[in-house]
């Protein structure tokens, strides 16, 4: 009998029962998908090179949308990445639409004989392992494969090209005005805040005190556009530094370093290709250099000191002749100490600066490095001991335990570390290696108050301002304060937040929200009025913190006038039923009323969810009517 090429021979192990399914709504079985390719991601979501493979497999995904279901195997390596709810908000930051498992005890890791992160293994349309690959480039990896699987049996009739939706984490999850900030940068000559609203693809600046929104940097489309601030796009970007009227910004999954210049109101790019490098330890210039994954940085003296994830590295950028080099860290992943080019980092993520000193947060060693910053010398470690050796331990030196840290801030002689997986604040003397929690129980959560009750969700970044500690707390989407003179967490209320959402409707090329068509009204010819009530779900209120929007239309405005003042309005503390004067004739048309909502928890208001709602009310205008009053009630969900 003749071998077939792309059929493999040994049955795959079936998926465990009894395990958290996320990005579907039901458990998954290997037999439900016989007669389809399945490719296994076996991922961690801390683990760099697994982001770096999130484009290829949407590739995929998209170049083969009826033939192959992808399968995340979530298998963690940090504690905090055992919980289903964490590997939910990481599907939801990265935008995964496929469904994942939580392998958390590695019991499928096993079967399969996993051995890296990522490891992918390929499944023929007959359940039979055909074979497996570990690292990044999977898309060029699996392409060919996947086209003579197809072709092989398609000739025996075993493809099952019947699509399969599944039920998405973001199908039904909440709005909030931040999404997963990153990255946060404070101006103490002009008293602002900027922050990467990392999943917005948006650069927000923060006057201070009184949190007002001054600049909405970037359209909120993921792409790497330069221009003016409402045309600029950037992608998922992290990482911010100021000089003036100059912020430079680590645009992360663009691979790319961009200024962002205040006094022109443009964005323009520095450094990157727009591509991730594929190879290692080559500099450049300017938009001729290959980067990967900068994540952070620092300005100094006209040179960016950047964070470099994606290959392990420290690297300098010269802001004036675009010279674009390694600085720190030889490319290989571990913690090793040794002269500057020899050492060896472990996905540094944070960065700050003190004096000839440069820190990093070395996420995956669970590790704070110093590295000298003129060129001499050696990079050594103030704690972390390898790439597994992570926990919460606070103490002196080795003794100490960080877990996955991504935010470092050098303030007044101290190191303040956001112990991200361990949703903590820590503080570290440099001198003494001396490490000691200063905010937070351990546990995730959302509560103010003293800073050893207060809880935090995977802080990310850290700045001092005006004597103050801001942090972005991203898995909650808001930035927190310490105030050192009360000992107390408070959040941080943003103000103007009208500017954002008139930015958004700008570059809106379509509605994106929920579409309720209601029912039929007749009315009455002459004068009259809308009028618009809104409700929320039970436990909830309208953040009077934030505008509400309403935006009223006809499709015939021969039939129903709406005055040109009334028909757009950002209301700050609305009080139900709006009442929107109008005008009626003879006739039929549909009334359209958009609504932009913010609503919080009636006990909380700093986390501001978004509702967005576009009501369809068919309208006949007939004199047989009494009515001059069309009501329009909607419900947030």
């Amino acid at each position: 009998m003749a071998q077939v090429a792309y059929a493999g021979k040994v049955n795959a192990p079936d998926f465990p029962p009894g395990l958290d399914w996320l990005n579907t709504d039901h458990p998954i079985s290997l037999r439900e998908l016989r007669g389809k390719i399945v490719l296994l991601d076996f991922w961690t979501f801390c683990c760099i090179n697994c982001i770096h493979v999130i484009p290829d497999l949407r590739k995929l995904e998209e170049a083969y949308p009826d033939e192959l279901v992808v399968i995340g195997v979530h298998s963690a390596k940090f504690t905090t990445e055992q919980g289903t709810e964490n590997i939910r908000e990481a599907i939801l930051r990265y935008g995964l639409r496929h469904p994942v498992v939580n392998d958390k005890d590695l019991e499928i890791w096993n079967a399969y004989t996993a051995n890296a992160w990522p490891t992918f293994i390929l499944i023929d349309p007959e359940g039979k392992v055909y074979g497996r690959y570990s690292g990044e480039g999977v898309y060029d990896a699996m392409r060919p494969e996947i086209d003579g699987m197809i072709k092989e049996f398609d000739r025996r009739g075993r493809i099952n090209r019947t699509p399969i939706k599944f039920v998405l984490e973001r199908d039904h999850a909440p709005q909030s005005f931040l999404s997963f900030p990153g990255k946060i940068a404070a101006d103490g000559k002009k008293h602002r805040l900027v922050i990467s609203d990392s999943d917005h693809n948006r650069i927000l600046v923060v006057s201070m005190p009184g949190a007002t929104i001054e600049e909405v940097v970037g359209s909120g489309d993921a792409g790497l556009v330069d221009g003016q601030f409402a045309q600029a796009e950037f992608r998922k970007p992290q990482g911010v530094a100021i000089d003036g009227d100059s912020i430079y910004v680590a645009d992360t999954e663009n691979h790319a370093v961009r200024v962002i210049d205040l006094s022109t109101r443009t964005v323009s790019t520095l450094a990157g290709t727009g591509s991730q490098a594929t190879t290692s330890n080559v500099a450049g210039r300017g938009r001729a250099v290959a980067l990967n994954s900068p994540w952070d940085l620092v300005y100094h003296m006209g040179t960016l000191f950047i964070a470099m994830a994606g290959s392990h590295q420290v690297w300098t950028l010269n802001v004036r002749t675009l010279e674009a080099r390694p600085y720190a860290g030889s490319g290989r992943e571990d913690l090793h100490d040794a002269p500057l080019q020899e050492a060896a980092l472990a996905q540094p993520s944070g960065i700050t600066m003190n004096d000839d000193l440069l820190y990093i947060a070395d996420s995956e060693d669970s590790g704070v490095r110093s590295i000298p910053a003129d060129g001499k010398g050696n990079v050594r470690t103030l704690v972390g001991e390898g790439l597994f050796d992570f926990g919460d331990v606070d103490g002196k030196g080795d003794e100490v335990r960080l877990q996955h840290p991504i935010g470092i801030c050098y303030h007044d002689g101290l190191l303040y570390i956001a112990d991200t997986y361990n949703n903590k604040i820590k503080t570290i003397d440099p001198t003494t290696r001396v490490c000691k929690t200063l905010i937070g129980t351990g546990k995730s959560g959302m509560n103010d108050g003293p800073a050893g009750e207060a809880t935090l969700n995977e802080p990310c970044g850290l700045c001092f301002l005006d004597g103050i500690l801001f942090m972005t707390d991203t898995n909650n989407h808001l930035i927190r304060e310490w105030d050192p003179s009360t000992g107390k967490v408070t959040t941080l209320q943003l103000h103007g937040m009208g500017k954002v959402v008139e930015a958004e409707r700008k570059r809106k090329k379509a509605f994106v929200g929920d579409l309720v068509t209601l029912p039929p009204m007749r009315i009455a010819p002459g004068s009259g009025r809308l009028s618009v009530s809104v409700s929320v779900p039970r436990g909830y209120k309208i953040n009077n913190a934030a505008p509400f929007y309403i935006g009223c239309s006809a499709a015939d405005s021969a039939i129903v006038q709406i005055p040109a003042g009334s028909a757009e309005q950002n209301i700050p503390n609305p009080t139900f039923p709006l009442e929107i004067p109008a005008s009626f004739s003879g006739g039929t048309t549909n009334v359209e009323v958009d609504l932009v909502v913010y609503y919080c928890a009636e006990n909380e208001e700093s986390l501001c969810l978004i509702k967005q709602l576009k009501l369809v009310l068919p309208v006949t205008v007939s004199s047989d009517s009494p009515d001059h009053i069309l009501r329009c009630d909607a419900s947030v969900q």
